[in-house]
């Protein structure tokens, strides 16, 4: 008889999750009361479904700092015209611009979702910061969100005197499906041979489509936020053919790493997607890449969002922020 795949024989039988810090613990009740007051986002319509997810979130992107001037346009893409918001603090220690690409499993969320955390970076740093509206599936199938944010980045490196900053110090960046679409959107840069990307923020990023590691199992139940359920949904959604799903633009720790931009990834302890990062981390370093990363103890996908109640997801503001400005030096 053959051995079973130790991915599959390996047990997570009373193995508890880790504690939740405190504060996020009241994060993930508050976010779970709120929208237990909804329909299950997947039994409504899509439009529904965002329209749910853009209320439950608002409280959320509410208050914190308060920007000098927030400017919205359209640019140009191959596939039509997407709005980007730029963020412009009171006062800029950093000349470059940091390009920041929201989550929301490819279907859900919003610059408005993502309005506080890039006003923190914004505000942190000391630097500018760029939020896109790419197309949402099942709108935008694999792999248009990406080609979006790549000609969006292109788009703002040949504008850079326009918007108002220097395209020799630019950033990229994004959390779960954003982490994603920026480490896509880098891998392209290299390809083509001249990468303006001089680094890259990846917070709780989805790494992997491999739904059954033990961080799947372990924290996929929804009780600590993003369950394997919508997971489900979401690969759904955004994908369109079986082959989708192998692609190393979906499963990015088969994907050639050779030569990427240097990365600082954000890990939220208590998150399914725990195990794909920690791997990423060691298929980076295999690389070569230049790569920090820090576990937050005690968190959960989307900890950034509870900087209003949480000193973690303070620290790792602050941490993002020190890591950028010594990669700008």
């Amino acid at each position: 008889m053959s051995q079973p795949d130790p991915a599959f024989a390996a047990s997570t039988q009373g193995a508890k999750p880790a504690p939740l810090d405190p504060q996020i613990q009241q994060f993930v009740q508050g976010m779970s009361a709120d929208a237990s007051k909804f329909p299950r986002r997947d039994t409504v319509s899509i439009a529904e479904g965002r329209a749910i997810a853009e209320q439950v979130r608002a409280p959320w992107a509410a208050g914190g700092p308060v920007m000098q001037r927030t400017v919205e346009q359209r640019v140009p893409t191959r596939h039509g015209d997407v709005l980007i918001r730029t963020y412009a603090p009171k006062e800029r220690r950093m000349p470059g611009a940091f390009f920041y690409i929201h989550g929301g499993g490819f279907v859900l969320f919003s610059i408005d979702t993502h309005d506080r955390l890039m006003r923190e970076y914004a505000e942190r740093a000391g630097i500018l910061v760029i939020g896109i509206n790419y197309t949402r599936a099942p709108e935008a199938k694999f792999p248009q969100p990406i080609e979006e944010c790549i000609d969006t980045v292109s788009w703002l490196i040949a504008h850079a005197a326009d918007v108002g900053f220097d395209a020799k110090q630019f950033f990229i960046g994004g959390d779960s499906a954003g982490g994603n679409l920026s480490l896509c959107t880098a891998m392209h840069f290299r390809d083509v041979g001249h990468s303006p990307i001089r680094g890259m923020v990846l917070n709780y990023a989805g790494c992997s489509t491999d739904l059954y590691q033990d961080s799947v199992v372990r924290y996929g139940a929804g009780d600590h936020g993003l369950s394997l359920h919508m997971m489900v949904w979401f690969y759904r959604n955004y994908l369109g053919r079986k082959a989708d799903y192998t692609d190393p633009r979906m499963n990015l720790l088969d994907a050639d790493l050779h030569d990427i931009p240097p990365a600082f990834l954000v890990i939220a302890e208590c998150d399914p997607l725990y195990d794909g990062q920690i791997e990423m981390v060691d298929t980076m370093k295999a690389a070569g890449v230049d790569v920090d990363a820090k576990v937050y103890q005690g968190t959960v996908h989307s900890f950034l969002e509870a900087v209003s109640i949480a000193e973690v997801a303070s620290v790792a503001f602050d941490d993002t922020v020190r890591w950028l400005h010594a990669k700008a030096a």
